[in-house]
């Protein structure tokens, strides 16, 4: 056992040399940060070692760019990790402007606004005020940054800020476009960047629930569709026979890729994980196990086929999507050096797999799970795969122990009240009409930030929310030969396709806002707009008619005029193909009357896992209530989004948190080093580089999702001096 420990530490140490004797797979220079997430490995790693544990604690800010000129508007979130090419930082504003940035002054160079070009105005796509983050391509003297806004994939000029028109039509591609589908009637709005690999860059992203989210590559010069694989196969396709409904592939939406990619590419394989199909939480229209929903997927990079999958759920019905791109990596496993891939999870597992057969690294067992649902119509799968090793990261399981202590016996007892009219247990207990609680909640466990990887010593750092949420099922059954006025058929649309979100009575929940009182903000115009562009997590709903469209209109905004008005649509996509027999109220969180997470604290962590075993090295609460602490509550976490990174200074690097500070923690230990406050939540990934040998680390200030402030502003620190 001792020789087994020795020979583990010789080959980590090895690996270590090589990783940094030569460069990544993907020839990064490791002064720069040239693809999202640091690497195509998605490992958010960097060789760095001026900003170390003995000297971070002098970090000071460097400077401050604000991409909205200070715009005082509120924004959404900026969830961009930021790329830099020698000396250039390339990013996102909140308002989806590209700009090009001195990495060592945070000087403007250059700025894009899609809303002014060509191809915008083409398809009358508005932006969708989402973006993780913009791809880099070269050949020669032709640099390009492509970067997706809305339904449109740009290439514009690296160095000159100016889009390259011989890219799809004047700088653009629809990419509502190739689908198989009525252009009309699909919205396609990547979120994460691109993959670029050779000449080809690959996409899938954000879809709304009537259209596939199948992988695509494009020519990167031309913007030409090179191939295609579908996530929900056709007839013919391996994994069609996994549909009960023959017709599935003609209709459903969603089985997207929308947490972007990894890719190895000495070996030319691209790694996508994907989320579940349409109907999120009731799978009555979609029997059957539902490939290739919730599977990781490797496929050959230059021809878009299938070399291997894992279906990480089966038929899933607790959104439990894939959340992040997995991180590639060479373990130490029974005495071998394997390349493999791990794949972080909202259930809080992490699967791990050799790269190019998919056989598992820690036995996976497929365990009984609740096989019966209160809901008619559904037939869940009997058993879920569960990695024997690592152990999960989170809870998984919500029981009365489970209720939140910590603020006193009356909220104790109110929250015990409601929990008893529940059903709760493990993470796959059914969904019900009387309301389900849902632990892991629907954000993770594990979410879209993606994990971290040190190389040298294969410990895996990933932050985790531990929130419990409440999924109530209610029967769907739309009576359409009663719908005679604007305002009826108003009603029954926002049931099937706005209700999810914003709640039965518009309150919202989770990342979707109250639209209570949205008269004062928005006008009948600008809200038709609205629902055919989208914005942020919400689709277009281009399968809309023009009176459907105002229906809904009629009924959101309270128009008095248009409701009483005979209704002049059809009800078609009231009664609409992919309609369940049940929808759901919305994204609610499990909350104390104070506002607190329900379930007893931590509910945010920072956790690092040995890649090479399977053991939980440390584990600690992430993120702070200042108002608890000051009443002599320990820390408790709090929700985060975005990633860590670390570097061989021995440091890992995160923001996250609602409560808007940045930290940095020693990698080994899970130590605070440093904290400081941001001028707003950063709720995205931050990214490391060196310009004319001084060490930076910047972060994207945009906001939390929770409200409080907002920003346009990114921030770069380094060591004073140099």
């Amino acid at each position: 056992m001792l020789y087994k420990k020795y020979q583990q530490v010789i080959a980590a140490l090895l690996l270590s040399c090589v990783y940094a004797c030569h460069p990544a797979e993907d020839n990064q220079r490791f002064s720069e940060w040239r693809v999202a997430g640091g690497t195509n490995e998605s490992i958010h790693y960097s060789t760095l070692t001026e900003i170390d544990t003995g000297n971070v604690q002098q970090l000071q800010p460097a400077w401050t760019y604000h991409s909205e000129n200070g715009d005082s508007t509120r924004f959404g979130t900026i969830e961009t990790n930021p790329i830099i090419i020698g000396n250039t930082l390339y990013g996102v504003s909140p308002k989806m402007k590209l700009f090009a940035l001195d990495a060592a002054t945070g000087k403007e160079q250059w700025h894009f606004d899609p809303a002014d070009s060509i191809a915008n105005k083409t398809w009358h796509r508005k932006s969708v005020n989402m973006n993780r983050g913009v791809a880099y391509w070269e050949e020669g003297n032709d640099r390009r940054i492509i970067y997706t806004v809305g339904s449109v994939a740009y290439a514009v000029n690296a160095i000159t800020g100016k889009l390259i028109p011989s890219f799809g039509k004047d700088g653009g591609i629809n990419l509502n476009l190739g689908l198989d589908r009525n252009e009309y009637e699909t919205f396609v709005a990547p979120t994460s960047p691109v993959t670029v690999y050779k000449d080809l860059f690959f996409l899938s992203g954000l879809v709304g629930d009537e259209t596939p989210g199948h992988i695509r590559a494009f020519d990167i010069k031309t913007g030409k569709q090179k191939w295609i694989f579908h996530t929900i196969p056709y007839p013919g396709e391996p994994g069609f026979e996994t549909w009960e409904d023959t017709t599935a592939y003609k209709y459903l939406g969603s089985t997207n890729s929308w947490a972007g990619f990894s890719l190895d590419v000495k070996r030319g394989i691209l790694f996508a994980p994907t989320g579940n199909p349409t109907n999120d939480f009731y799978g009555g229209n979609r029997l059957g196990q539902g490939l290739y929903g919730n599977c990781l997927v490797a496929l050959d990079a230059a021809t878009g086929k299938l070399l291997w999958h894992f279906q990480t759920v089966h038929h899933d019905v607790w959104d439990m999507d894939l959340p992040a791109p997995p991180a590639l990596i060479t373990v130490m496993h029974n005495g071998k050096s394997i390349d493999a891939v791990a794949q972080t999870t909202k259930t809080g597992f992490v699967f791990m797999f050799e790269r190019e057969t998919g056989k598992p690294i820690f036995p996976i067992e497929e365990r009984p799970v609740a096989a019966i649902s209160p809901l008619k119509g559904e037939k869940l799968w009997p058993t879920q795969p569960m990695p024997v090793l690592p152990k999960p990261f989170v809870r998984q399981v919500f029981t009365e122990n489970e209720l939140n202590p910590v603020l006193g016996d009356s909220t104790y007892q109110e929250i015990k009240g409601r929990y008893k009219n529940y059903r709760s247990g493990n993470m796959f207990t059914p969904p019900s009409v009387e309301g389900t609680v849902i632990l892991p909640g629907y954000d993770g466990g594990g979410e879209w930030g993606g994990p971290a990887v040190d190389p040298a010593t294969n410990l895996m750092y990933v932050n985790a929310n531990e929130m419990a949420w409440v999924l109530n099922m209610v029967v769907n059954k739309p009576d359409t030969t009663k719908i005679r006025t604007n305002i009826e058929a108003g009603k029954a649309l926002y049931t099937q396709y706005c209700m999810g979100c914003h709640a039965p009575d518009r309150s919202g929940g989770g990342d979707y806002p109250s639209i209570i009182g949205a008269e004062k903000k928005y006008n009948a115009l600008q809200l038709l707009e609205l629902l055919s562009t989208g914005r942020r997590m919400m689709p277009g709903f281009n399968n809309l008619s023009k009176e459907e469209k105002n229906a809904i209109a009629s009924f959101i905004l309270d128009i008095k005029s248009e409701q009483d008005k005979t209704y002049t649509g059809s009800v078609q996509n009231i009664k609409k193909p992919m309609a369940s027999a049940y929808n759901f109220t919305g994204y609610n969180k499990f909350l104390t009357k104070e506002g607190y997470p329900a379930i007893s604290p931590p509910w945010g962590t920072l956790n690092a896992i040995n890649l090479n075993t399977g053991d939980l090295v440390w584990k600690i609460p992430f993120g702070e209530f200042k108002e608890l602490k000051d009443k002599g509550i320990p820390t408790t976490g709090r929700e985060n989004y975005g990633g860590p990174l670390v570097t061989a200074g021995g440091v890992l690097f995160i923001a996250a948190t609602a409560d808007g500070k940045f930290r940095a923690f020693n990698k080994r230990t899970g130590a605070l080093l440093w904290e400081t406050d941001l001028p707003a939540p950063g709720i995205a990934t931050p990214a490391v580089y060196e310009v004319q040998g001084k060490q930076f680390v910047v972060i994207a200030c945009g906001g939390s999702k929770w409200g409080g402030k907002s920003g346009d502003s990114y921030v770069a620190f380094a060591l004073p001096g140099k």
